[in-house]
């Protein structure tokens, strides 16, 4: 299974943890992938958190990794911006992990919604109808729409929570306005970060993750092996009647299938 793969796009939230709890065998497998000197990033939707922060969660359970090797999709949207728009000023939608990972690489916050080129639009688990007002205001103001993601719910814990979606719909419905960009999977933005933090073809490599709309189809958009755990997002009854785009190529119960298989 694994054998001519060189680089893994691994998934986080419904694939290592689920809500604040571990999925057993996760740290074991990504080791051992490490141990067999695969190379490996970790590609995650999450944009209201820091990179700093991922990387201390996946360190206190002991995981192989390094923060360079975390792509989350606040940390892709600065990138985005300070490549494509460095002069812009932004306005935020979302908790602050989202601001600090913007400003950690350079990206200006405008003083005021008014004044902003740009809505950037995260989840944000601590929304108040005056944070929605001032998103609203600054697109009224003009701001472009942005988004980290726009999956519609997350794994957490033995529930789905509501995601990006959410707060997008909000902001689009009151504003008539639409998104212009989504930064994070299945986006071209994301595979081509991740491919560069990688070093390997798009072809040498394989997406694992639980979630058919955003892991399963970057993999299937870019050549790489997809590979789809039952741990989050998606269950088996969800697989009765999907999309050929939609395939993965291997679907297993989790992560740790890895390491059976490969033993």
């Amino acid at each position: 299974m694994i054998k001519d793969i060189e680089g893994f796009l691994i998934d986080i939230d419904g694939t290592i943890f689920r809500g604040d709890e571990l999925i057993p065998g996760a740290v074991e497998s990504i080791n051992f992938l490490k141990a067999l000197n695969k190379r490996v990033t970790y590609v995650s939707n999450r944009g209201n958190i820091t990179r700093r922060t991922c990387y201390d969660r996946l360190k206190a359970v002991g995981v192989d990794v390094l923060e360079e090797e975390i792509l989350l999709s606040s940390t892709v949207m600065a990138y985005f911006l300070k490549e494509h728009y460095p002069l812009s000023y932004v306005w935020t939608l979302g908790d602050s992990g989202l601001k600090e990972e913007l400003v950690y690489h350079g990206v200006k916050i405008s003083e005021t919604p008014e004044k902003a080129d740009f809505l950037i639009i995260t989840l944000c688990e601590t929304l108040t109808y005056h944070d929605l007002n001032q998103a609203f205001q600054a697109v009224q103001h003009g701001a472009r729409i942005l988004a980290t993601n726009a999956d519609k719910t997350f794994p957490n814990g033995k529930e789905k929570a509501i995601d990006v979606a959410g707060m997008i719909g909000a902001i689009e419905a009151a504003s008539g306005r639409k998104t212009e960009v989504v930064i994070g999977k299945p986006s071209w933005f994301m595979v081509n970060k991740a491919l560069a933090q990688l070093d390997v073809p798009a072809e040498k490599c394989m997406v694992i993750g639980d979630s058919l709309e955003s892991d399963i189809l970057m993999g299937n958009m870019h050549s790489m092996k997809t590979m789809l755990v039952l741990t989050g997002n998606t269950q088996r009854k969800h697989l009765e009647s999907i999309p050929k785009r939609l395939e993965p190529d291997y679907i297993v119960d989790s992560i740790y299938s890895i390491v059976k298989v490969t033993l």
